[in-house]
């Protein structure tokens, strides 16, 4: 299908894991692709890579303008960058706390603030935010993790109903534990990565991890004409860990 020909797509963290594969699978799909990552140079081919960080509002600013400039338009918008934890609350630093939020949750204000007056303009665009599944329940040893991707699920409600109407819609995906390239640095810093790993699998009621795949076709859905009437939503990915 090319469900995404002519249509300009945002994809912020693309240069591995989830959005590497969000990315892929809108240029499967026709789609201008601007893969947006601290190191660009792993997004995939056939991309337009950018170097952006997502705290910084300037570099978000010019990644929204290239897109204009290039191709006049911007149809999706994936805030996907995101940054992990393992603390609780009390061994969590205020340093580390900063900067999970700065990453989750202000990269995510970031990238609509600047995308969405386009979006406006035009009439019609599509939000899709990365938050988890540990926005939905708590997990232990991820005080800040979870408390960030709580805020990005309620943040992107409000977005969706501030703009229902005007074309613009805005959902988000929340995926269980993902075996992705954090899993494995995770895993490469424990005493024990065979019981780690088992443990996160136990942690899905159907008893593996996601694909990057799963989450990015839950994404291409969330952003797609199938869609038109989906927007404040969440669609979770976790292979039943929320409804255990």
């Amino acid at each position: 299908m090319n469900r995404f020909e002519g249509r300009t797509v945002l994809v912020t963290g693309a240069g591995s894991g989830i959005g590497f594969a969000m990315a892929s699978r809108f240029l499967a799909e026709g789609a201008t692709v601007y893969a947006a990552d601290l190191a660009p140079a792993g997004c995939p081919s056939g991309a337009v890579a950018v170097k952006v960080d997502v705290t910084v509002s300037a570099d978000i600013q010019a990644l929204v303008d290239q897109a204009m400039t290039e191709t006049g338009r911007i149809d999706v918008l994936c805030n996907n960058a995101g940054l992990s934890s393992t603390t609780d609350p009390i061994a969590c630093s205020e340093e580390e706390w900063d900067a999970v939020f700065a990453v989750n949750t202000r990269g995510v204000f970031l990238g609509c603030k600047y995308a969405l007056p386009h979006m406006l303009a035009a009439g019609r665009g599509a939000i899709v935010n990365t938050a988890s599944a540990a926005g939905l329940v708590g997990l232990k040893d991820r005080a800040a993790y979870c408390a960030s991707k709580g805020a990005v699920i309620a943040f992107t409600k409000q977005v969706a109903v501030q703009y229902a109407g005007t074309g613009v819609r805005a959902n988000s995906v929340c995926p269980g534990t993902v075996d992705s390239p954090w899993v494995g640095r995770l895993l490469a810093a424990t005493d024990d990565p065979v019981a780690t790993r088992a443990q996160l699998v136990a942690r899905q009621p159907m008893g593996r991890l996601a694909t990057p795949g799963e989450v990015a076709a839950a994404a291409l859905y969330l952003a797609s004409d199938e869609a038109e009437f989906v927007t404040g939503t969440e669609l979770v990915i976790d292979g039943g860990l929320v409804a255990a």
